[in-house]
């Protein structure tokens, strides 16, 4: 039986120690603050002190997708005759890093690689990774794991809540007028990635607490009793994030759970204060 390595990219936003302990390879994107400041999400610069940096400087830095030879060099690296590679990336419409890993697969012409676009950002991405991984780890084939893939691109969700509509202004994602506007009447927009896997408003509340009982709704709406597995990432919001794990393990059937620190790369686009909740169902046969 082919092992089966386990590929994805820094926006997954998945704990060092988790990626460690399910031998998940994670492929750092770029931080640019200035041509002579170029940092490695998650590598040389933590989340932590990306959030500090950002405050310090009041300055939102830019980002780039890793090079297709890094990709190259990795899938070079990772292979052997008896090696199956799924790599799972963030989504197509928000950044080339996808393309990046697809051009590299093409240029070594291997089949045993397999690239994913998650069609998704941010801890959305790391719950279907870590699922892949254990189904891996535990010594499923390559078709058991493609096919759960598959399921998991189906059935997984993901709602966000910002802080401030400046991040999401300064990177186009909003006009600056509807970005004044929703900060004056305190409009807490709840936003998700659709089917092509591009931000979208799914809908406007009036305050935190609105939006996420409205969120929680729609996943009650979903999935109701169903187990699933459940991430909450979070921008330097951790005690937030810990009360909102808290409701969802009140309100579903939840078999396992992560609350993980959103990285400087998701975070340059959606800023300090972001919530976000990752749901997809779960399945009894994986050894946890």
């Amino acid at each position: 039986m082919s092992t089966i390595k386990i590929v994805t990219d820094s926006t997954a936003d998945i704990p060092n120690t988790l990626a460690e302990e399910l031998g998940i390879t994670v492929v750092p994107l770029n931080v640019i603050f200035s041509d002579e400041e170029v940092y490695e999400d998650g590598v040389t610069l933590t989340a932590d002190r990306f959030y500090e940096y950002v405050k310090e400087r009041n300055v939102i830095p830019s980002t780039s997708q890793p090079t297709p030879y890094q990709f190259e060099e990795l899938y070079r690296s990772l292979s052997d005759e008896d090696t199956e590679i799924i790599s799972i990336h963030l989504s197509s419409k928000l950044s080339g890093t996808y393309q990046a890993a697809t051009i590299a697969k093409q240029a070594l012409e291997m089949d045993s690689i397999h690239v994913i676009d998650s069609k998704r950002a941010s801890y959305a991405i790391g719950i279907i990774v870590v699922e892949i991984a254990k189904y891996a780890k535990s010594g499923k084939s390559l078709e058991d794991c493609l096919s759960r893939l598959e399921e998991l691109l189906n059935d997984t969700t993901v709602y966000f809540m910002v802080d401030t509509l400046e991040y999401l202004q300064k990177n186009g994602r909003i006009g600056k007028a509807s970005a004044l506007l929703g900060s004056m009447l305190k409009i807490k927009p709840i936003l998700s990635l659709n089917e092509a896997g591009e931000v979208y408003s799914f809908e406007k509340a009036r305050g935190q607490k609105k939006a996420l009982n409205r969120i929680l709704e729609v996943f009650d709406e979903q999935f109701g009793r169903e187990p699933v597995h459940v991430g909450i990432s979070h921008a330097v919001n951790e005690q937030y994030a810990r009360d909102v794990l808290s409701l969802c393990q009140q309100r579903f059937n939840v078999q396992s759970d992560v609350i993980t620190s959103i990285g400087a790369v998701i975070g340059a686009h959606v800023g300090p204060g972001t919530i976000a909740i990752s749901i997809t169902r779960a399945k009894n046969e994986v050894v946890e």
